[in-house]
């Protein structure tokens, strides 16, 4: 679908309140692009659930935090109608206001920053959630008369052992997940809600990312984390509903049919680990690196067996990574996981600075990520190669349903 300018072609127009945000919303013919590469076409935007959850997972990935930098609700309330409609007009493969890249006033900023111009949709999903600050920040203040209306589920994640956080790339008032097939169209998306949102909030730290490490689909097949081994075999799918119901979609208050979100930075010392025999790495892992099936079995979706022995020994490990993160493990605790690769760069020593960007969803992290995290934390021997340097958690709320909607819209009203 080629972006083109929208002026005169009929929008429909969201006029927010408070600050004087409008924006209209076209959506131009599907292109020949789209129609022969399905990883081009356009997502869904509107629906029950935010799309980016379920959605089977794309390619690549650029995630962005913010802080919110007034103090009137209203300015906050009308940039999130803002980004609502621009974000329905990019996903669907337009700029991001009417007047696009060059096609509005001459004297005035564009509408749109123009790098996706020609570009398709590419599957593109924005998924936007609220952070525990937002509701009462660092010194207590309920600055949008939202304290009351914070879910218990919203808590600031619990220390974890070996943690090594950043606080400057950690937390958030607000988050945007874009997801998309093409890296400059995820980019794109995520510029243009910053530039929308400029005065109202900045930008806290943001992380691109690339080669999904979990499927969230059964028609997907598991990819391969940085270390070389299949991520996320037993990943919830969207194929899952009963499992999604009991553990992934929220269900009370404005909340109900929303998801609460943890990412997680993981860098892995990938030097370190490219030096380890691969009997110790499968043994870490507790499955097989080429085939990513459990030790013992012979296929990726077998169900692992923690009580075979050889010799005397478990087959699978007692601290094997497999068996601590097992929903038999930790009171059937189970997330959607829909995290990416990430190198950015080299450290001053010449070491990559890659690794993992976990993203996982689910129902309340404390009975989802929580458990599973302090099983692995306090007893992964994975933890020699990796350190986690960033935190976040966030609550995503219910989709879009129609024009007249708007992100939050059943928080703040």
């Amino acid at each position: 679908m080629k972006r083109r300018h929208a002026i005169g072609l009929g929008t429909a127009g969201l006029a927010a309140a408070g600050a004087g945000y409008a924006a209209g919303r076209f959506w131009p013919e599907a292109a020949a692009t789209a129609a022969q590469d399905p990883a081009a076409t356009a997502v869904e935007f509107y629906g029950a659930h935010q799309a980016g959850i379920l959605t089977p997972a794309q390619d690549r990935l650029h995630f962005a935090a913010f802080d919110v930098i007034t103090a009137d609700r209203d300015e906050l309330v009308a940039m999130l109608q803002a980004w609502t409609v621009a974000a329905a007009r990019m996903c669907g493969g337009d700029y991001a206001g009417p007047g696009g890249a060059a096609g509005g006033d001459y004297y005035a900023p564009p509408d749109d920053t123009g790098e996706a111009q020609g570009l398709p949709p590419s599957g593109l999903t924005l998924t936007v959630g609220f952070g525990p600050t937002l509701f009462t920040d660092a010194d207590g203040t309920d600055r949008f008369a939202i304290a009351d209306r914070r879910p218990d589920a919203l808590q600031e994640l619990p220390p974890f052992a070996l943690d090594n956080l950043d606080p400057a790339r950690s937390g958030g008032d607000l988050c945007v997940q874009a997801c998309a097939n093409d890296p400059q169209v995820a980019v794109h998306a995520v510029r243009n809600l910053a530039r929308i949102g400029f005065g109202t909030v900045a930008m806290r730290w943001s992380q691109l990312g690339f080669g999904r490490t979990s499927s969230t689909s059964t028609a997907q097949a598991t990819p391969r984390n940085l270390m070389g081994f299949k991520d996320g075999t037993a990943n919830l799918k969207a194929e899952d509903e009963d499992l999604l119901e009991a553990h992934l979609w929220a269900d009370e208050g404005w909340m109900a049919g929303g998801s609460y979100l943890v990412t997680r930075r993981i860098r892995m010392r990938i030097e370190i680990w490219d030096r380890t025999n691969l009997a110790e790495q499968e043994q870490i892992f507790g499955r097989d690196k080429s085939e990513g099936a459990p030790l013992g079995a012979t296929s990726e979706f077998d169900e692992p067996d923690f009580e075979a022995e050889s010799e005397g020994q478990p087959v699978i490990a007692a601290d094997a990574h497999i068996r601590l993160a097992h929903p038999t493990t930790n009171g059937d605790a189970r997330i959607l996981r829909r995290g990416y690769s990430f190198v950015d760069g080299s450290d001053e020593l010449g070491r990559l600075d890659a690794g993992l960007f976990f993203i996982a969803y689910q129902r309340d992290p404390e009975t989802g990520f929580i458990p599973v995290q302090r099983s692995l934390s306090e007893n992964d021997p994975l933890n020699e190669y990796i350190e986690h340097t960033s935190s976040a958690i966030f609550a995503c709320p219910p989709g879009v349903q129609d024009e007249d909607d708007w992100w939050g819209r059943a928080l703040f009203t």
